[in-house]
């Protein structure tokens, strides 16, 4: 009796010990999926707003959740009030598509609010819900929203690094190339000035910007995925954010689709020149999942111009204006950024100018979609890294008469 009451004990440990082993396994792999899951839509700065977001930060314990039940947390005036020292001047830090942008310290964790003129609409609060379930590792978040005071706000992350504007334009000399071709194989060739000695803004090398590109392409990749696809119609440099890690994160998706639900005037397209605009939707009177791409060629140009183009660029509506801008560019030794000498391939920046130009082909339809787009960046970004980073050969100077473009 003795000898069976061992064996039953014995069997009953070990059935114990293998039910603890399965839960501390189930545990370790529910982890481990929500962290794989985290970082690859989420923020990609885990910290305070990860925990703001869960309704543990600071002040938790003495009010509500950043987020409600149904999504984007509603804000009161006065919190937002205080977070600005009262909409103060100071912090006052841009003026986009919805209105005036400020900076604010809200429950510990800094923001941006953006500030539109507006009476209450429930379209307004539909679509901020709608927004705000719309995660991506390179979408800036948005928070919550504030309807009073004559006003409709949103709230997003607050990403440090500000703009690719910040990072590209400045006084300094953006020397370039001066002859290049489009996909067609004309031959052109390439010549990077001396710089005049200027202060220069952020020096980003090549395979950085690049990386900047793949994650920006990303998240507008994300959003013509969505059913139905959400097309940004205002996608450009500015709205284009980088945080302390210059993870690229696409700032204002939606923005103009809630902007015409709660607008009384249907929306318009002004005559004023928009270098990001796809000239098709002048003509089509809509915007489509190819007119984004049309801006994202513009904002790769920008990449690796260094400029601000809309000094440059003149209206657009076909392939032979787009060469034909390019090659007046190159003609004056004024195109491939100076500051990108020593960290890019002849083949990288060939592959990048080329992939623009397809971008910004006409018709639309001859477009490449932005997923076909974001393979093409990380696979020109894998030889960049393989070329420059392992073997180091980056080019040091680009010399007059060496082939940018060359038949195949």
């Amino acid at each position: 009796m003795v000898k069976v009451a061992t064996i039953v004990g014995g069997a009953a440990g070990t059935l114990a010990l293998m039910a603890v082993i399965m839960v501390f396994f189930w545990f370790f792999k529910s982890c481990k999926s929500f962290s794989n899951r985290a970082s690859e839509t989420g923020s990609s700065d885990p910290s305070a707003l990860t925990e703001w977001n869960r309704g543990v930060g600071p002040s938790s314990s003495a009010g509500p959740s950043l987020y409600g039940p149904q999504g984007a947390r509603e804000f009161m005036l006065e919190e937002l009030e205080q977070a600005t020292k009262q909409f103060a001047e100071s912090s006052l830090i841009g003026y986009g598509s919805f209105g005036l942008v400020y900076k604010g310290l809200l429950r510990d964790v800094v923001v941006a609010i953006k500030r539109h003129p507006g009476i209450p609409r429930p379209e307004f609060v539909a679509g901020v819900m709608y927004l705000s379930e719309i995660q991506h590792r390179n979408l800036v978040t948005l928070l919550g929203y504030c309807q009073e005071g004559g006003s409709q706000m949103l709230v997003y992350e607050y990403l440090p690094n500000g703009s690719m504007c910040n990072h590209l334009y400045g006084n300094g000399s953006l020397n370039k190339i001066d002859s290049l071709h489009d996909t067609m194989a004309l031959p052109f060739r390439v010549f990077v000035s001396a710089d005049t000695g200027r202060e220069a803004p952020t020096r980003l090398e090549f395979k950085e910007r690049l990386s900047i590109a793949l994650g920006a392409a990303r998240g507008l990749c994300h959003l013509h995925g969505l059913k139905p696809p959400l097309i940004h119609k205002n996608f450009k440099t500015g709205n284009v954010l980088v945080d302390e890690n210059f993870i690229a994160k696409v700032a204002d998706a939606g923005v103009s689709m809630l902007l015409e639900k709660i607008e009384e005037a249907s929306p318009s397209y002004t005559s004023s020149v928009n270098v990001f605009r796809d000239p098709e939707v002048e003509v089509l009177g809509s915007f489509t999942e190819t007119s984004d791409v049309y801006s994202f060629g513009a904002f790769l140009l920008e990449l690796i111009t260094g400029q601000d183009e809309a000094m440059h660029i003149n209206y657009m509506g076909s392939n032979e204006s787009l060469i034909q801008w390019v090659q007046s560019r190159l003609s004056c030794n004024d195109f491939v950024d100076h500051r990108l000498v020593g960290s890019f391939t002849m083949a990288g920046i060939k592959d990048m100018i080329k992939l623009a130009l397809k971008c910004m082909s006409f018709p639309g339809e001859r477009r490449p979609d932005m997923n076909t787009v974001s393979i093409e960046l990380e696979r020109i970004r894998e030889n960049e890294m393989e070329m420059t980073t392992v073997k180091g050969e980056g080019t040091a100077k680009i010399a007059l008469g060496s082939e940018l473009f060359a038949s195949k």
